[in-house]
């Protein structure tokens, strides 16, 4: 992106009304007086001085301390008063149904067309069917143009649209219900979630590779009991029950009114290994409860159904082929040199990052130069699981041209399932493995930076995973799990025989989160150590062109720098490295780059109510890092560290001012610039923090 003039026009002068002047203070003084030296090694970023802000007055009197004593008590009361009270999943899912029927939600194929007879479900449909109740309450149309009458194809939220006012005439007719190809992959088809949800997908690769490495678990045999019964089931082509299940029903007393028609045996490995594993509040049933099932349909199979039989009759003579296995069959591994590799060598990677990390910042961070985009963490138990919102996760981006997706599990059975999954429903380059997430819930049940602690159980899952798929498997890791006990360089050797081609290694351990400096002598160390199949990548505190250029060469062999919260904080750090340069940026080239997230929001999320709102709250999540970038121009020491702390200061404009504020409530004055008035009653609070600094024993 290069340097130009930008129109600013949208930034009118009531819009930036209170904003603090961006005239700086003609004199400052206290700790302003400190040399830049001084500040730098104090971690203060040294601001030029006439930019600085003057300190506030102090207050000593007594009057003084007892007004702020009631204004904090008032503060607790009122934020005490706005907790709320604690909803069953009934109430909540009962308020869902309310809403979705109320009229802020027309039906989607009513908005689309127009017309209300264009419902399928009629009366039964869930949403509400009253378009001049809709249109009553539906607040006014946002500035500027619909992002998808722009791409030329007709919008297909019609007169829930936001920008319903640009659409052109009978763009959204039904007629014209012919929608262009989207740019996004990595959907989730509705049968291959059904599938998921009722626990009847065959993972024939992740089981055959499972019981060859010997990791099938204490529970393998009675998995291969409820596998023969189901085989004789499928080839009798009959549903009844067999004697075995019906001693099992008698013993259990297992009620069958609400168990699914149909029994398939893909519980194995995963309903026996996967108990301390993270799911999500539904829970997979028993055996029993499948197997007393089989009875209930008899002539009426589902498409489901016939599906399943199909598959299981395609690999039922891979199982067969398994029962007769009496030594490990090691030639399933597939070797790493078969695999499709990667050059990850002078390539500029963008770190799968949460929440913020999500498609519209990726592409963001294409077209600012970006080389390597990996989507967030997935579970790997909620992604066998079908839930939607983590398969969203995967979604991939026409211009992502070499993309990969990260995912986290605790066991090499539901890893390997995962990556087979995957595999077969999405368009991947390469599946990385985390190995390094500090996150307590994720800790707390064995996966990410746990598996440090654990190297059978890494060398297990990277070995399943592996030998389960042709793409490329990289792991990330962090040094080691407790402070000053770095282990990874005595793993670096095996991880590239295990299976993987790539490791990205961020140089900080996980109790210490990111209260230090990241160690990249030690990632160095790790790097000379390492085998030439291996690709080793380092990751932390990159901020600038010369941290990447200094660590290529200090060390040569590092393949190359995985980029994270410098992203975050300055999206353009891509652009630097790539044109070796500091950029002082403008505000107005800032905006136009929120601009552009802005309208990928829209494309991704939706133009309607609920998508404009959900690309404001992901624009706010971003924005919380964006305010500590501090413009080149105002620093007396270039370049700027990721673990300065900015003082408060002011800017050369009255928006680069705003930009700089580290106030929730100018963060949503900025969101209403791009997206309009926020609703009545919105308050946002960042999801993560942005600081550099957390309880140690917070990971």
């Amino acid at each position: 992106m290069a340097e130009s003039s930008i129109d600013i026009s949208m930034v009118t002068n009531s819009e930036m009304e209170g904003v603090p002047s961006s005239q700086p203070p003609s004199n400052s003084d206290g700790a302003t007086q400190q040399t830049p030296e001084e500040l730098v090694g104090r971690a203060i970023a040294p601001i030029k001085r006439e930019f600085l802000r003057p300190p506030p007055p102090s207050r000593t009197t007594q009057n003084d301390a007892a007004s702020d004593a009631n204004s904090s008590a008032n503060a607790k009361q009122s934020q005490s008063s706005l907790v709320k009270e604690k909803k069953s999943k009934r109430q909540l899912k009962r308020e869902r149904r309310q809403e979705q029927k109320s009229s802020l939600n027309l039906c989607p194929e009513i908005a689309k067309t127009g017309d209300v007879n264009a419902c399928p479900y009629k009366n039964k449909c869930r949403f509400s069917h009253d378009i001049q109740a809709f249109m009553a309450q539906k607040p006014a149309d946002l500035e500027g143009e619909c992002p998808f009458v722009r791409a030329d194809a007709p919008c297909p939220y019609g007169l829930a649209c936001r920008f319903a006012g640009t659409h052109k005439d009978g763009a959204s007719a039904a007629s014209a219900n012919v929608l262009k190809k989207s740019s996004e992959v990595n959907g989730l088809s509705k049968d291959v979630q059904k599938l998921l949800w009722k626990n009847k997908m065959r993972f024939t690769k992740a089981d055959a590779v499972i019981k060859s490495l010997g990791l099938t678990g204490p529970n393998w045999k009675i998995k291969k009991l409820v596998d023969k019964e189901e085989d004789k089931v499928v080839s009798n082509g009959s549903h009844a029950v067999s004697e075995t299940e019906c001693k099992l029903v008698a013993n259990d007393s297992v009620d069958c009114s609400e168990c699914p028609p149909t029994f398939s045996p893909a519980d194995n490995v995963e309903e026996a290994c996967a108990s301390d594993e993270l799911r999500p509040s539904k829970k997979a049933k028993s055996v029993v409860d499948e197997k007393c099932c089989s009875d209930e349909v008899e002539n009426d199979a589902t498409v489901l159904e016939k599906d399943v039989e199909k598959n299981s009759t395609e690999t039922e003579s891979v199982h067969t082929a398994d029962d007769m296995l009496a030594e490990p069959d090691r030639s399933l591994k597939i070797h790493p040199r078969e695999k499709k590799l990667i050059d990850f060598r002078e390539k500029l990677y963008l770190a799968p990052l949460t929440t913020v990390g999500n498609l519209p910042f990726r592409r963001v961070c294409k077209i600012l130069g970006a080389d390597v985009t990996c989507g967030e963490m997935a579970m790997c138990t909620n992604l066998l699981q079908g839930q939607a919102s983590e398969w969203a996760l995967l979604r991939r981006h026409s211009s992502e041209d070499l993309f990969g997706v990260q995912i986290c599990g605790a066991h090499p059975d539901t890893v390997a399932r995962t990556v087979e999954l995957i595999d077969k429903e999405c368009t991947v380059d390469f599946i990385d493995i985390n190995m390094g997430c500090p996150i307590d819930i994720v800790v707390n049940k064995g996966a990410g930076s746990s598996l440090l602690t654990k190297p059978l159980r890494m060398k297990g899952i990277i070995e399943a995973a592996s030998g389960t798929v042709d793409k490329p498997i990289t792991v990330k890791v962090r040094t080691g799990y407790f402070e000053g006990k770095n282990r990874i360089d005595s793993l670096i050797a095996e991880i590239g025989s295990w299976g993987a081609t790539a490791v990205t290694i961020h140089g900080r351990s996980r109790q210490q989160r990111y209260s230090k400096l990241a160690d990249w002598d030690y990632i160095y160390q790790c790097v000379r150590k390492a085998p030439s199949m291996l690709q080793v990548l380092g990751n932390g505190d990159i901020f600038s062109y010369l941290d990447s250029k200094n660590h290529r060469s200090d060390c040569p062999e590092l393949s190359t720098c995985m980029i994270a919260r410098g992203a975050l904080i300055k999206p353009w750090l891509f652009t630097e490295i790539k044109e070796q340069r500091h950029w002082d940026i403008s505000s107005g080239e800032r905006l136009n780059i929120l601009k552009d997230y802005v309208r990928f929001g829209l494309e991704h999320w939706g133009s309607d109510r609920k998508g404009v709102e959900t690309t404001r709250h992901f624009l706010l999540e971003w924005l919380s890092y964006t305010c500590r970038y501090i413009p080149v121009g105002l620093l007396d020491v270039i370049p700027q560290r990721l673990n300065w702390r900015p003082p408060s200061y002011y800017g050369r404009d009255d928006l680069e001012t705003l930009m700089a504020s580290d106030s929730a409530a100018d963060w949503v004055r900025i969101s209403e610039m791009l997206l309009g008035k926020v609703p009545d009653g919105f308050t946002f609070a960042p999801k993560h923090k942005s600081n550099a600094y957390d309880r140690a024993e917070n990971g």
